[in-house]
């Protein structure tokens, strides 16, 4: 699912992202430009990122908001 419409950034991505090391926000912008256009992406991005950091791979989107992660 697309999680950054303007930078084409899906939810595999960021979950690639993190599995290569990537731990942070500014890290995964400076990696995939997430967060850094319109920035509605940012809260759903964070939420994917830490919980697949913090369970060690491929954590699901149960926790967006809807609407949060389109």
């Amino acid at each position: 699912m697309y999680v950054c419409v303007c930078n084409s950034v899906t939810d595999r991505d960021i979950r690639a992202a993190a599995d290569r090391g990537v731990s942070s926000m500014q890290a995964l912008g400076d990696q995939l430009k997430v967060g850094t256009c319109c920035g509605r992406c940012t809260d759903c991005a964070r939420r994917i990122l830490n919980e697949t950091v913090m369970q060690g791979g491929q954590a699901g989107l149960e926790n967006c908001p809807a609407g949060a992660c389109a």
